[in-house]
């Protein structure tokens, strides 16, 4: 990554910017996120720069989703939290604003408002679509794995 492409998240990982670190592993690295959509709202970052989470390897996959599990928990403890929300934006198109593998924690109170993933996204774009057909695509991609 050159000076002209900076990564903020490079750069959290490698110290040169301060974070609030709550806990890190061999391929992650987890931080309160500095613009909380809620209380205890926190960031899981991988610490290579890849975008997407078929970027990764198997290893760094199994290490980040280990620390995610292990940190919801503690997080909605701490927030006095019974739910959270787990989210990836995986590319640009998604929402993806950092382009470097991110997974969010987000824990929910019950006084929160709720939020489902559909509600993030109205009615979607998707009505009167054929999912025999989707199915079938996908189906078809996945066996020639």
């Amino acid at each position: 990554m050159n000076s002209i492409n900076k990564c903020i998240f490079c750069e959290i990982v490698n110290g040169i910017i301060k974070a609030r670190k709550l806990y890190e592993t061999e391929h992650s690295i987890a931080i309160l996120d500095a613009f909380p959509l809620k209380d205890g709202h926190s960031l899981v970052i991988s610490k290579s720069h890849k975008p997407k989470i078929q970027d990764l390897s198997l290893i760094e996959n199994r290490d980040i989703f280990d620390a995610v599990h292990f940190l919801t928990e503690k997080i909605e403890k701490s927030m006095n939290c019974n739910s959270s929300l787990v989210g990836i934006h995986n590319g640009k198109d998604a929402g993806q604003e950092i382009p470097h593998f991110h997974i969010h924690v987000i824990p929910i109170a019950e006084s929160n408002e709720k939020i489902s993933i559909h509600s993030l996204f109205g009615k979607g774009d998707t009505q009167g679509r054929d999912l025999d057909e989707q199915w079938g695509k996908i189906s078809k991609e996945i066996q020639r794995s």
